[in-house]
């Protein structure tokens, strides 16, 4: 299949490049709608009270510890948002986005799959369904094929879960270059992540030396990524749709420094996502999900463990809804005596933008791309 000369100057312009376009390929024959859509998968299960931190709960402070980084509005605090809600110091460009009405965050967001395993919470997130190893395909290639607008884009160097299905899929990857300081941090951290001993002491020597792990889950560097995401989805015959992909968000160890770092890389990401876009920005949503929450407690390596409820982070020109949206449960019962109540399925959030965004109907969404799910109701107003 020949690949248009647009799409080799997109990839181009994100560096160089490895690029893989699969077979079948069907361009819509009507003018494309202006509609984009990426989706940001953090693997590892993000910290939502680190990220999203809510100072105005009264037992927030005594529960999490040495995890709380105030009150809003002092130096290297959160940044106050609405409600008795922040966001963490590192989403600087996020609270902007946020004060422009671009930038929202459903809280307490859980999936059915109610066990500790990354590998069958990542399954159940990709594939949709309420169980792990629920479908073959994913649930992003279901929504290509059932919107008829062309091909999606997978920035991975393999495709993920998400995107497998009959619809095509094109693949890109950044091609790995020499070994440099930031991609030997990310090479290294993987390593010392393990030894609970010495992952503070070396995310403590990134921050003297200013020096952020560049390489993510083998498939380059996160701004590369969305920027790249960007370039393709700005082609006039280009895709859609867009996954990206990012690891190490399994805080065990050191949360503090690890989610300053990780936070700010996303931050920016969402900065050179919305740079590369241009005018597209105003016609996108971007959907920034995880597998699970982590404890609302800090353990005894300053990080937290595998958890129930989380966020799902919303950004760009197409949304209606800004802050914090969505039932929140409170911290005065947590599941298990442990765990952030979930209180929003995390489907009803895809469903919502699937549906007031893309245009998909409920009946698509309840029995195609997420199967099963007709009582789980699409969360409103948030396109």
């Amino acid at each position: 299949m020949a690949v248009t000369r647009r799409q080799l100057l997109g990839a181009a312009l994100a560096g160089s490049a490895s690029l893989m376009v699969w077979p079948s390929l069907t361009l819509a024959a009507s003018p494309a709608p202006p509609q984009r859509l990426v989706v940001v998968l953090l693997r590892g299960a993000v910290d939502g009270l680190s990220a999203v931190p809510a100072p105005g709960e009264k037992r927030f402070a005594e529960l999490r510890g040495s995890l709380d980084l105030g009150a809003p509005g002092g130096k290297d605090a959160p940044l106050p948002m609405s409600e008795g809600f922040a966001l963490h110091p590192s989403l600087g460009f996020a609270h902007g986005l946020f004060k422009q009405r671009q930038f929202a965050v459903v809280h307490a967001c859980a999936l059915p799959y109610r066990g500790r395993s990354h590998f069958d919470a990542q399954d159940c997130l990709e594939n949709g369904s309420d169980k792990p190893h629920g479908s073959r395909s994913g649930w992003l290639n279901r929504v290509v094929e059932q919107w008829h607008q062309g091909q999606g884009l997978a920035i991975a160097s393999a495709q993920p879960l998400l995107v497998r299905g009959p619809a095509p899929f094109m693949t890109w990857s950044p091609t790995p270059g020499k070994l440099s300081p930031a991609n030997l941090a990310q090479r290294l951290a993987h390593s010392y992540g393990r030894d609970k001993r010495l992952s503070g002491a070396f995310e403590q020597a990134l921050e003297a030396q200013n020096v952020a792990p560049e390489k993510q889950g083998g498939a380059g560097n996160l701004l590369a990524m969305m920027k790249a995401a960007g370039n393709f989805l700005v082609e006039p015959d280009g895709p859609r749709v867009a996954m990206v992909q990012d690891t190490g968000w399994d805080t065990h160890a050191n949360q503090n420094a690890v989610l300053a770092r990780k936070l700010r890389l996303l931050d920016n990401g969402l900065k050179v996502l919305r740079e590369s876009l241009g005018k597209q920005w105003n016609h996108t949503v971007v959907l920034v999900a995880t597998e699970f929450g982590r404890t609302v407690a800090v353990n005894g390596t300053r990080g937290t463990d595998h958890g129930t409820g989380s966020t799902v982070m919303l950004a760009g020109g197409g949304l209606k809804s800004a802050g914090v949206v969505g039932d929140w449960p409170g911290l005065n019962k947590l599941r298990d005596d442990r765990d952030l109540m979930p209180a929003n399925d995390t489907r009803a959030v895809f469903k919502g933008v699937l549906r007031d965004h893309l245009g998909l109907d409920k009946k698509a969404l309840d029995n195609d791309i997420f199967p099963g799910s007709a009582r789980v109701a699409a969360l409103s107003g948030l396109v």
